[in-house]
């Protein structure tokens, strides 16, 4: 079955869809985005993406195309027209077309793109057993990474070196050796003593849905958990290492830049985390590994 996508209002084949070309995304990159899990066909903390979505939207000025219901209600169609049970789902609002000017212009209509796809979530779980690497990355974004912008060149680049690197990811690391992020997740390390810290919350990260969904469990089952910045020394001091993102829920990290972590395999903490993960999937949507 061909895919479908949803465009301003409208469900169309995937090859056939199109934005103006002064769309200001296009131009600009005037826009954000949201990527949700979706399995066994339920969206996966959507709650939260929502009002992410909408946050994004407020802090660059741009007007919500439609309220937060209309939004679930065309999100479910996107996913239903398009048969997915396991998978991805894509929003992208931008600031909409209009003559090409760099001020905000005044009578632009917000453009709302939307498209699904699959993606086996299994593949995480094998990968969640024997780990992988990631490599670091000098800071080259802007200072509002807080914001879920489309405006990711920097994030290629950086997920580009990591792939010519045979990684899985990058770690962005500013001049004095913080680690703040990944190219496209939030970075973790649990410390000899069990703590697990990441990255304070604040303009200087995404704040990453599945971040709030593990410091969440992390915390409902005891760990300690600090959100505090830390380097790529106290990274490699650590005894485990872990990323978190939607696409990539908790996976551990066994090298960082040809380095071994802790014995080189997964570690305790991150299994366990990753089992409370897991958990969690099921009881909002009943997927099972």
């Amino acid at each position: 079955m061909s895919r479908l996508a949803y465009v301003n209002g409208r469900l169309v084949p995937l090859a056939d869809a199109t934005v103006h070309i002064e769309d200001r995304g296009f131009q600009f990159a005037d826009g954000v985005y949201e990527v949700a899990a979706v399995l066994n066909g339920r969206m996966l903390d959507w709650p939260q993406h929502v009002a992410r979505l909408g946050r994004s939207l407020r802090e660059l000025s741009i007007a919500a195309p439609m309220s937060d219901a209309a939004l679930s209600i065309v999100a479910r169609r996107v996913l239903a027209a398009n048969r997915i049970r396991d998978g991805l789902l894509y929003v992208q609002a931008t600031r909409g077309a209009a003559r090409r000017d760099h001020p905000f212009p005044a009578d632009a209509v917000p453009t709302l793109v939307m498209t699904a796809r699959p993606f086996d979530f299994r593949v995480r779980v094998a990968q969640q057993k024997t780990g992988i690497s990631v490599i670091t990355h000098p800071e080259i974004r802007w200072q509002r990474r807080d914001i879920k912008s489309i405006a990711l060149l920097p994030n290629v680049l950086a997920k580009q070196s990591a792939r010519e690197a045979k990684a899985f990811e990058a770690w962005f690391v500013d001049p004095d050796g913080t680690v703040t992020e990944g190219s496209s997740t939030n970075a973790w390390i649990v410390r000899k003593d069990g703590t697990i810290v990441t990255y304070p919350a604040s303009e200087n990260i995404l704040h990453g849905v599945m971040r709030g969904t593990l410091l969440a469990l992390a915390r409902e089952h005891q760990f300690r958990v600090e959100e505090a910045p830390f380097t790529t020394a106290d990274a490699l001091d650590a005894a485990e290492a872990f990323l978190t993102s939607t696409t990539a829920p908790c996976l551990p990290i066994v090298s960082i830049d040809g380095n071994r972590i802790g014995d080189g395999t997964p570690g305790p903490v991150t299994a366990r985390l990753a089992e409370a993960l897991w958990t969690e999937v099921e009881r909002q949507t009943g997927w099972r590994r």
